[in-house]
């Protein structure tokens, strides 16, 4: 949208990381069976290309470590292009979430989910 292109016609980089904060929130939730988490930290990010109006963004995640209460998803975005289907990355980093209760404590994650990932 053109709210989210700067002066240069790239898309703004917080826009991006609020992108790719719901996106892995989303993926964290499905995985520690809980809408309750929390971002506690976003790592270095690298924007690598830009983006440009009318180009499509895929976010990718993939679960880097579970401990007691977080969970660590390194994340990627890609731009995609519809006509060849060619993907190129054009921002990664990774993000920790914490699953909290109705209180906003921690609570673990589910045992299940440690075993399943911490391999």
């Amino acid at each position: 949208m053109v709210r989210d292109i700067g002066i240069h016609g790239n898309l703004f980089g917080g826009t991006m990381l609020s992108w790719i904060d719901e996106a892995a929130g989303s993926y964290a939730a499905q995985i520690c069976h809980s809408p309750n988490l929390v971002t506690v930290k976003i790592e270095e990010v690298v924007f690598e290309k830009a983006v440009k109006a009318g180009q499509q963004i895929r976010i990718y995640g993939e679960v880097a470590a579970v401990g007691n209460t977080s969970i660590t998803l390194s994340i990627e975005a890609r731009k995609y292009n519809v006509y060849s289907t060619d993907e190129s990355v054009v921002c990664r980093t990774r993000i920790v979430f914490v699953r909290i209760d109705e209180g906003g404590d921690p609570v673990p994650v589910p045992q299940l989910v440690k075993d399943r990932y911490n391999k």
